[in-house]
């Protein structure tokens, strides 16, 4: 959305965010399962993760945390000094996303808000500082999306997660309000990511893929089965067609396929 009209993004720079963002989200996981290894070592879907079967040590997942962040602050060095500053503001949702399930209902607001930064960042790193009508509504757009495919994801481990004292947005609506809680993210998140492109005066195939990206979240909270993990899981993992019809959306809506 920041490249100039008609041109497709820059390729060096969309491959410093793709390597950035791969070594953030693991360092994410990393720290998630670093604060989470007793927990994990409870719940069926996690107890064979590295940290909770004792696989490795708490110590060598703290010398793989660093080597990941330090990767991470590489890619980080290449960017404006506005972006640097604004990608190490993030830093501090990053460490404090895994403890959040333990104080607060909506862990998955956290984590929306920690996941979706490089809305931000992205618009920076090319212009230098943000325009804020089309970045925050962007970044809404994203925190709604991921409050609806994290509390389906969640839904899986709400039976453990109550027996050892979690929090989650899964048992805060449970079975009854799930549905219509996730409705209205996905519904919200539609009219924040249009009203971005609008803002970026986006063309009508951006509009259409926001339409087919709506469509599939509302299948996916509409067909879920709160008490199958398979199910849900499906309906998870899909969220990648959900990106994928997005992101095409913009670069259509931008002049840069057509």
């Amino acid at each position: 959305m920041a490249a100039p009209v008609g041109e497709l993004p820059d390729v060096s720079l969309v491959a410093l965010f793709g390597i950035g963002a791969f070594v953030m989200r693991g360092a994410g996981c990393t720290i998630n399962d670093m604060w989470d290894r007793k927990y994990d070592a409870k719940v069926q879907r996690t107890i064979h993760r590295p940290l909770a079967s004792g696989q490795i040590t708490p110590f060598q997942a703290l010398v793989f945390l660093g080597g990941q962040l330090s990767c991470g602050l590489g890619v980080l060095l290449q960017l404006n000094n506005y972006s640097i500053a604004l990608g190490a503001a993030s830093l501090g949702l990053v460490i404090i996303y895994p403890a959040m399930k333990r104080f607060t209902n909506f862990p998955q607001l956290i984590l929306g808000l920690t996941f979706n930064w490089g809305a931000l960042l992205g618009w920076s790193a090319v212009h230098g500082t943000c325009d804020w009508s089309i970045v925050l509504p962007l970044y809404c757009s994203g925190v709604m999306w991921t409050l609806m495919y994290d509390t389906l994801y969640a839904h899986q481990d709400k039976d453990d997660d109550k027996k050892i004292g979690l929090k989650s947005t899964a048992l805060y609506f449970g079975n009854e309000s799930s549905r219509a809680a996730l409705l209205s993210f996905a519904g919200c998140s539609t009219v924040a990511l249009g009203y971005s492109g609008y803002m970026c005066d986006m063309n009508w195939p951006f509009y259409c893929g926001v339409a087919v990206a709506s469509s599939h979240m509302a299948w996916q909270v509409m067909t879920a089965d709160w008490d199958c993990r398979m199910n849900l899981n499906e309906r998870f993992v899909s969220n990648n067609h959900v990106g994928a019809i997005i992101m095409s959306g913009i670069l259509a809506g931008g002049g840069a396929l057509i």
